[in-house]
């Protein structure tokens, strides 16, 4: 029996599933998706229709991956990562399709950055990262956002180039600006340690 059934896992038939890649139990892998070798995707995680998961690419458990998101090659997903619909995860801060010389660029002639999205962070619909970025814990960055430098946990994120706003706590919801370093959430309560960027 292969282990995928075992596992509980969901392959739409037009999913482009590598048979290097490791898919977590209970994940669900929706139609015209493509994951490369080699990519790890964790447990009971829901990855929509049309999106691509690039080689070697690393996904926590519990990850909601929704429509047309383009994740490349060089990300890392903690656990709990949202990713919004058309979200695109780069991987290339000069690209180019040819040398300077006019041929075509082979996997040679580039140095793959890298991103990681850390636990219970969301990116907003047709949000860019950029290459060589961490987005912390439950940060959020806004719908169409393009976010060229690091993001501190819980901070709320707009723009292009991104810029901090606020703060939100785990569960999304925005903190008024206190005094201090800890925050208290006035609709569930949480506390909220901030250490704001510059």
């Amino acid at each position: 029996m292969d282990t995928r059934q075992r596992l509980n896992v969901r392959i739409h038939p037009t999913a482009v599933v590598s048979e290097q890649a490791i898919i977590g139990e209970g994940t669900a892998i929706w139609q015209h998706t493509q994951v490369r070798e080699g990519a790890r995707i964790g447990a009971h995680c829901v990855i929509g229709k049309c999106v691509y998961i690039g080689a070697d690419l690393v996904i926590g458990d519990n990850c909601k991956i929704e429509n047309h998101a383009s994740l490349h090659e060089g990300a890392e997903l903690a656990d709990g990562v949202f990713i919004g619909p058309h979200v695109v995860l780069t991987n290339d801060k000069l690209p180019r399709a040819i040398n300077p010389d006019g041929s075509l660029k082979s996997s040679d002639d580039w140095i793959m950055g890298h991103i990681r999205v850390e636990h219970g962070a969301s990116l907003g619909a047709s949000s860019v990262i950029l290459p060589d970025v961490t987005i912390g814990r439950f940060a959020m960055v806004g719908a169409g956002s393009v976010v060229t430098r690091d993001v501190p946990a819980h901070a709320l994120v707009v723009g292009n180039p991104a810029r901090l706003v606020g703060y939100v706590c785990s569960t999304g919801h925005r903190l008024p600006p206190q005094e201090g370093e800890t925050w208290r959430c006035p609709i569930c309560g949480e506390e909220v340690s901030i250490h704001s960027r510059d």
